[in-house]
């Protein structure tokens, strides 16, 4: 039997901070604006596995309310919510989609599927990311921060 969770993240621009998208830092004149280091692409992902396990979302976990996730690196995060998915369940893929009118995600794909299956302890190929823009509609349109969507698929250890 298969679990699937789905996760979904956005945070607003915002001058003075650096842009992070699965872990890596991504030379951008303005980064998004969060608790955390609001790598929308990581909390996504986040919630999606936590969603498979049936273990609440990342609110729940990492509270913004708690300072000590201030400026926390959402790969440090991610780490974690592998450590509290159940004993037995092995991640099988991996989904994502990044919305965003700029920057290019293209160049930092392959970068951040690395970091993202390095902090997951799986292998790169069972991490996609997909990037699409919102053809300039609403606030990911207008360029006023960036969204992700992602699916997660846990099975049973041994489970083919």
């Amino acid at each position: 039997m298969t679990r699937v969770g789905l996760g979904y993240d956005v945070h607003r621009f915002a001058t003075g901070r650096p842009l992070v998208l699965g872990g890596i830092n991504i030379p951008w004149s303005q980064g998004l604006d969060g608790h955390s280091d609001a790598d929308v692409l990581t909390h996504a992902v986040m919630d999606a596995l936590l969603g498979a396990a049936g273990l609440g979302d990342i609110g729940v976990h990492f509270p913004p309310s708690d300072e000590q996730w201030r400026d926390a690196r959402s790969l440090d995060l991610l780490v974690i919510v592998r450590d509290l998915l159940p004993a037995g369940w092995t991640i099988e893929n991996i989904d994502a989609t990044i919305l965003a009118e700029v920057p290019k995600i293209g160049p930092y794909r392959e970068a951040m599927r690395a970091a993202l299956a390095g902090a997951l302890a799986i292998a790169p190929e069972r991490v996609n990311i997909k990037a699409t823009t919102n053809e300039r509609m609403g606030f990911v349109g207008r360029g006023e921060g960036i969204a992700a969507l992602a699916s997660a698929a846990l099975k049973p250890f041994g489970e083919e």
